[in-house]
C-alpha cells in the first residue's frame, strides 16, 4: 500500500515538472538566448529535450516506474493482472492528469506569456488518426524497449528520445505531436476547452485506441518471453 502510494504521489509529482520543463525550454532558447524559430533555435530546443527526456527517465528510474504519460502505464496495464489495470486507470493515471493540470496553472501564474500549450490545427478526423498513429508508434517503441534486449540504459533512453523527438516534429504542425492525454488535458483545462468532443476525441480516444492496437500488435509479433523461456528449457531437458 505504501509504494503505490509513493507512485501515485510520483506520478503528480513528475507530470507537474514534465508540464514545466518543456514550456521551460522553449522559453530558455527563445526568450533567454533570443534565437529564432530557424535550424539554429530548433537545434537548440530539440538538443534540450533530449536531455530533459534523459532527465525523465533516470527520475523513472529512481522512483521505480513514476510516469508523466497515460498512455505508458496503460500499456503496461493491460498487460498486466486485472487488479494492476484498476489501480492504473482509478489512481495512477488521474494524479497525472491532477499533476499536469496543476503545473499548467501554477505555470501561467508564474509566466503569463507561456501561452496556452497545443491546439488542434486540422479538421477533427485527420487529427484523431494523427495522434493515433503517433500514439501507436511511441507505444510500440516502448514495449520494444521494454523486453529484455541488449543495450544499456543510455542506449535504450537514447533509442526512446530521438523516436519522441522524431514523432512529436512529424505531427506538430497537425495536432501538436503530444502523444500525452495529461499534458494536453492541463492545458485545455486552462483554456476551458477541456470537456469538448474534438479534446476527448482527438487527445484521449484516438491515443488510446493506438495504445490498443499496439499492445495487441506487439502480443502477436512478439511472444511472451516467459513463454520462450519455457521453451528453452523444455528443449534442454529433451
Amino acid at each position: 500500500m505504501v509504494s503505490r502510494t509513493r507512485l501515485i504521489v510520483s506520478d503528480f509529482l513528475i507530470s507537474v515538472m514534465w508540464v514545466w520543463s518543456g514550456a521551460l525550454i522553449k522559453m530558455f532558447v527563445f526568450k533567454v538566448l533570443e534565437m529564432g524559430h530557424d535550424s539554429r533555435g530548433e537545434f537548440m530546443k530539440n538538443s534540450l529535450s533530449v536531455l530533459n527526456m534523459f532527465v525523465f527517465a533516470f527520475l523513472a528510474k529512481v522512483t521505480k516506474g513514476a510516469a508523466y504519460n497515460p498512455l505508458t502505464v496503460f500499456a503496461s496495464a493491460i498487460s498486466g493482472d486485472f487488479s494492476q489495470f484498476l489501480f492504473t486507470i482509478g489512481a495512477r493515471i488521474p494524479a497525472q492528469v491532477i499533476g499536469s493540470i496543476t503545473g499548467v496553472r501554477l505555470l501561467i501564474d508564474t509566466f503569463p506569456e507561456v501561452g496556452l500549450g497545443p491546439r488542434l490545427k486540422v479538421d477533427i478526423h485527420k487529427g484523431a488518426l494523427t495522434e493515433g498513429l503517433l500514439a501507436f508508434g511511441i507505444v510500440t517503441i516502448s514495449l520494444g524497449l521494454a523486453r529484455k534486449i541488449p543495450g544499456s540504459f543510455f542506449t535504450k533512453t537514447w533509442i526512446s528520445s530521438v523516436s519522441k523527438l522524431s514523432l512529436h516534429i512529424l505531427g506538430s504542425d497537425l495536432t501538436g505531436g503530444c502523444m500525452n492525454p495529461a499534458s494536453v488535458m492541463g492545458w485545455a483545462y486552462a483554456r476551458g476547452d477541456h470537456i469538448t468532443k474534438e479534446h476527448i476525441l482527438v487527445y484521449w480516444l484516438a491515443p488510446i485506441e493506438g495504445a490498443l492496437l499496439a499492445v495487441w500488435t506487439s502480443k502477436l509479433l512478439f511472444r511472451p518471453q516467459k513463454q520462450d523461456e519455457k521453451e528453452k528449457l523444455k528443449g534442454k531437458t529433451e
